[in-house]
């Protein structure tokens, strides 16, 4: 998958600061995971799609001098300027897999983007040593129901628009309900302690923010695709500047296990 494929690709103006906004929400909810697996000093790390630097960074504080921790990329100018950690560009449906084994694969907001999917999360787990661990975190819009908790005009056109988003996203390939299967194929795969949760953002202060530029990032597919329209965005900006909104964000789920 190509990142001109993606329908929010890193090079896309505004991509670098909604990285870093994701980051903000949900940061404390991956690192929180990866201590409960028990990231160790000499660890050997794959962030996979890695977007910007801090899991990765995090990652190579906790593993220390004698670990290793590689994180990979379609596009790695995100990554520009963090120590401590290798970096390569890596396109996951066509690359071969990293050479050597891993302790740990993390991937967050990548796989229910990619078509194949399946045949990816199978190479992931192929490239854990016995007894590595995999966290695999993914949006699920499926599971959200509203865009916003409140109600009226305003409520009524963010879920319109956020509809839309999920139109369009399913129309590049991505599986809008993946997300909620991954205990079940990380099990089938043959791996063991798999346990998973989800984060569920009501509001968080930088979620504004994130909307306003996704929607930038957006405007032209969600226009051209019949979505919505110029008024309908300005009228929805509007209204979230205004903190008459608060805009939630879909369920993220967070699935892991190891393998025998």
């Amino acid at each position: 998958m190509s990142d001109q494929g993606y329908l929010l690709p890193n090079r896309q103006a505004g991509a670098a600061r909604r990285l870093a906004l994701l980051g903000e929400i949900y940061d404390p909810w991956t690192i929180g995971h990866l201590e409960s697996i028990g990231i160790a000093s000499g660890w050997r790390c794959w962030e996979a799609g890695a977007g910007g630097p801090n899991v990765a960074t995090w990652l190579a504080a906790r593993v220390g001098n004698a670990g290793r921790v590689l994180a990979t990329d379609l596009d790695t100018s995100g990554l520009a300027g963090a120590h401590g950690i290798e970096i390569r560009r890596h396109d996951l449906t066509r690359d071969p897999v990293p050479d050597g084994t891993f302790d740990l694969v993390h991937a967050r907001l990548v796989l229910v983007h990619i078509p194949e999917r399946e045949r990816v999360l199978a190479a992931m787990i192929a490239a854990l040593r016995p007894g590595g661990w995999i966290l695999i975190e993914e949006a699920d819009p499926g599971l959200q129901l509203l865009a916003t908790l409140q109600t009226g005009e305003a409520a009524e056109r963010a879920q319109r628009i956020r509809s839309g988003f999920r139109a369009l996203l399913k129309a590049r390939g991505a599986d809008l309900c993946w997300g909620r299967s991954l205990p079940q194929r990380l099990r089938a795969a043959g791996l063991t302690g798999v346990r998973a949760d989800a984060l569920v953002t009501l509001t968080h202060p930088a979620c504004a923010e994130l909307e306003r530029i996704t929607i930038g990032m957006l405007r032209d597919a969600l226009i051209s695709s019949g979505h919505t329209t110029v008024d309908e965005l300005e009228a929805h900006l509007a209204s979230v500047a205004s903190g008459e909104l608060d805009i939630a964000q879909p369920p993220l789920v967070s699935a892991w296990g190891r393998r025998g």
